[in-house]
């Protein structure tokens, strides 16, 4: 009986060092990405920008690129404060951003890569999901 309660407590420990960790990557990656969407010291954001999309928005690529910073920002605090239900959003955002990078053709690299993280932000929903209710 001692072992299973040394078990358990492990797996507890064990699953909620995975879900800080998640949490706080899937939080502070996107308030950082957002933040330089104004400064670009990553990247040039407005390089990602469908063409066609750009072409049609009433502001400039780099106007869009702030928006969307805002976007992700707000996206990565309600992740911090609200894992569950800014899991769930910034999965949504990242599964948008990688569907409109195939349709572009460009970057389909990112695209898969944006896929990947949406799974793991998806998972990090589900777990905090369980781990609420125990």
């Amino acid at each position: 009986m001692a072992t299973t309660a040394i078990k358990t407590t492990t797996h507890v420990n064990e699953l909620t060092r995975v879900w800080t960790i998640l949490k706080y990557t899937f939080g502070l990656v996107p308030i950082v990405a957002g933040l330089d969407k104004f400064t670009n010291v990553l990247t040039d954001w407005s390089q990602y920008l469908n063409p066609a999309v750009a072409d049609m928005l009433p502001v400039t690529p780099d106007g869009f690129m702030m928006i969307v910073g805002v976007i992700e920002i707000v996206a990565g605090v309600i992740v911090l404060v609200r894992t569950e239900l800014g899991a769930y959003v910034v999965s949504a955002w990242l599964v948008a951003i990688a569907l409109t990078l195939l349709a572009s053709g460009n970057f389909l690299d990112v695209a898969v890569r944006d896929l990947v993280m949406a799974i793991g932000a998806f998972c990090l929903g589900r777990l905090t999901h369980y781990r609420n209710q125990g």
